[in-house]
């Protein structure tokens, strides 16, 4: 009988693949991904991958290694960097108006050497153009902040122009795969013709609650002591922070619109906003003048077997966020608490959607999608 013989030492060659990235913004986020990227090692030793972090800044200053093309910071030093701020070990501190002309220079070395990942965690408009210039010199770019896709529609495709160079999942849903779907039920050749979804956990608890009968005033209120809301909770009521995000899914589909081309309706009339009263006398007097409507337009929904949900619509050539009757036996008329529903329709998900629920919100949580959206990069880099 023959017989196969093998080699019992042999082995199998493996590269590691390095990324090398740079954080913008050391708040909630910035600072639960240095977190998860220290946390994950071993993990990602075992795919091969090494998370090389060169630098960290915030509003107002930049920690960067001393050698960017091939150092990177102890873990010891990432997990208290955001207490430190200052130069310790083979870093460097930068100030001011230098921050911005530092991060240029260190994607423009690494660009041509190996590569970059910029993790803007901010929530700051002002990145859009630094991001532009990064992409142009062959980084890759990870979004969590909303804002430089939502900017013009001029600076949007300049940050999007090598698509392939750029992830934003974290953007819409936190760390739920909504960005990734889309992209993959468009890139299949399948139109998608409407998305409909609560994009707020904050609005989706709110709804949610005023279902089972309690006050506005009650359910924000109590959501504020929670921590679910911002710390002035006009900023969700309004319905800005959803309109962004239908913004980037309608861009995603292809529209040419801007913010302006998007109805919001507030929950909140004007004379109750920021410039004509300050958050305290909101609280304790503007928002008691909600109920009676708010109450009255749930309780009709109820009459009519449906319950009043906020969410965007993308359809036809309507983008638009509000208030908006629904089936209570729909994905989004069964929501309860702070998750993010998404549903989406299409030539092959027509008579029944294609369904993304889960938590959509929280620093943890969108960390978690930032770093799942540099993992996906690396094959980008050698």
């Amino acid at each position: 009988m023959a017989t196969v013989s093998r080699r019992s030492e042999m082995t199998k060659a493996t590269s590691s693949i390095t990324i090398p990235v740079l954080l913008l913004g050391c708040g909630g986020v910035g600072r639960h991904l240095l977190h998860h990227i220290v946390a994950c090692r071993d993990l990602h030793s075992k795919m091969g991958l090494v998370l090389r972090v060169v630098g960290v800044s915030d509003s107002r200053s930049l920690l960067l290694v001393d050698d960017v093309a091939t150092g990177g910071f102890e873990d010891a030093l990432l997990t208290e960097i955001f207490r430190l701020k200052s130069s310790s070990g083979r870093c460097q501190l930068v100030k001011g108006a230098e921050v911005t002309t530092n991060i240029i220079k260190v994607a423009g070395l690494l660009g041509k050497l190996t590569g970059l990942s910029v993790v803007d965690c901010t929530a700051s408009p002002e990145t859009v153009h630094m991001l532009t210039k990064v992409i142009d010199f062959g980084c890759c770019i990870i979004l969590a902040n909303k804002k430089p896709l939502t900017c013009t529609i001029e600076d949007y495709d300049s940050l999007i122009s090598n698509i392939r160079r750029i992830r934003f999942e974290s953007t819409v849903g936190a760390g739920l795969p909504i960005i990734a779907s889309i992209t993959r039920v468009l890139g299949s050749g399948d139109p998608i013709y409407r998305i409909i979804g609560s994009l707020s956990g904050t609005l989706g608890y709110v709804m949610s609650e005023i279902e089972d009968g309690k006050l506005l005033s009650e359910v924000v209120l109590a959501a504020k002591s929670l921590g679910y809301t911002e710390p002035d909770p006009r900023d969700d009521l309004s319905g800005l922070d959803v309109a962004r995000k239908a913004l980037i899914l309608a861009r995603l589909l292809g529209w040419r619109i801007d913010m302006d081309d998007i109805q919001v309706e507030s929950l909140y009339p004007k004379e109750l906003g920021p410039n004509s009263m300050s958050t305290e006398d909101f609280l304790r007097t503007g928002i008691l003048s909600l109920d009676r409507g708010i109450q009255e337009r749930a309780n009709a929904a109820s009459s009519r077997s449906k319950v009043l949900r906020y969410v965007c619509v993308i359809e036809g050539s309507r983008c638009q966020v509000g208030l908006q009757e629904l089936p209570k036996d729909s994905p989004l008329g069964r929501l309860r608490g702070s998750d993010n529903v998404v549903e989406i329709y299409s030539r092959c998900y027509n008579k029944s959607p294609m369904v993304i629920q889960g938590a959509g919100a929280g620093n943890d949580t969108t960390a978690a999608g930032v770093l799942a959206d540099i993992v996906d990069l690396q094959d980008l880099f050698h």
